[in-house]
């Protein structure tokens, strides 16, 4: 039947919105349903809820639940054999920052190697968790990239809150802003900064901060893509794909893969 030029007829739009109560009934019940499936971890809760008064996980208070073990429905599926631009598709955070510190990196005409480490030096950030982020980042990539690059990612996180004027780095005024003209990194920063600044790859950690702390700007676009090549050379895929290799840091990538996975 025609639509009168007002609009749909009275008919319809009943109908219509008997439609629409359903699906949102619909959707309503399955989000409730997949609240039930999954139970968060502790370290996934905690901050929001005090860890010591986590709910009880013991099998008889789990009785009649249908816990998920497989894929979330709420996120997009991973192939079988993923490889590292597949987790930056599908699984990270917008990698925006981690793109802008590789293009500056390469447009200052650095290693590749150095570009790697800018383009990674974030990875555990938009993927797996903020605090302590360069240990546990390096920890993620260290089977598949040179030591050089695994060592800078670790230490870039320490790196940057000492200043070092020979390639221009100053303290910066976000961290001001952000933590106080007061704060002073923990002691075990400062035990960690005095023994990364002898070390071989020293320059390369300092460059990923130089490349790091002015690759904030919202008019810039950059193309993951554009460094494809750059990650074929130097990122190792394992044949079986991230988080199936048996590689010291696969359970890492599994966890990235299965965020809800009960167990």
């Amino acid at each position: 039947m025609p639509q009168s030029a007002a609009g749909p007829l009275p008919g319809e739009a009943a109908a219509a919105q008997d439609s629409l109560g359903r699906a949102e009934a619909l959707e309503s019940q399955m989000a409730m349903a997949l609240d039930k499936a999954v139970i968060k971890s502790v370290l996934y809760a905690s901050g929001e809820i005090d860890p010591t008064q986590f709910p009880d996980l013991a099998p008889a208070r789990l009785k009649g639940k249908l816990l998920l073990m497989g894929d979330d429905p709420r996120l997009q599926p991973m192939p079988k054999k993923p490889k590292l631009l597949d987790f930056f598709k599908y699984r990270f955070a917008p990698a925006t920052h981690l793109l802008q510190s590789a293009r500056l990196a390469l447009k200052a005409g650095h290693d590749e190697k150095v570009v790697l480490a800018c383009l990674l030096h974030d990875i555990a950030v938009i993927g797996f968790i903020r605090s302590e982020h360069g240990y546990w980042g390096a920890q993620l990539v260290e089977p598949y990239v040179d030591e050089e690059v695994a060592w800078a990612i670790r230490a870039h996180q320490v790196l940057r809150f000492f200043p070092d004027e020979s390639v221009g780095y100053s303290y910066p005024q976000a961290y001001v802003e952000f933590f106080g003209a007061d704060f002073r990194p923990e002691p075990y920063v400062e035990a960690a900064y005095r023994k990364m600044r002898d070390h071989k790859y020293y320059m390369t950690a300092r460059l990923i901060t130089l490349n790091d702390v002015y690759a904030f700007d919202p008019s810039v676009s950059v193309d993951l893509d554009d460094f494809a090549d750059l990650i074929g050379r130097h990122f190792r895929e394992p044949e079986e794909g991230l988080g199936f290799d048996d590689s010291p840091s696969a359970h890492m990538w599994r966890t990235i893969i299965w965020p809800t996975k009960f167990l």
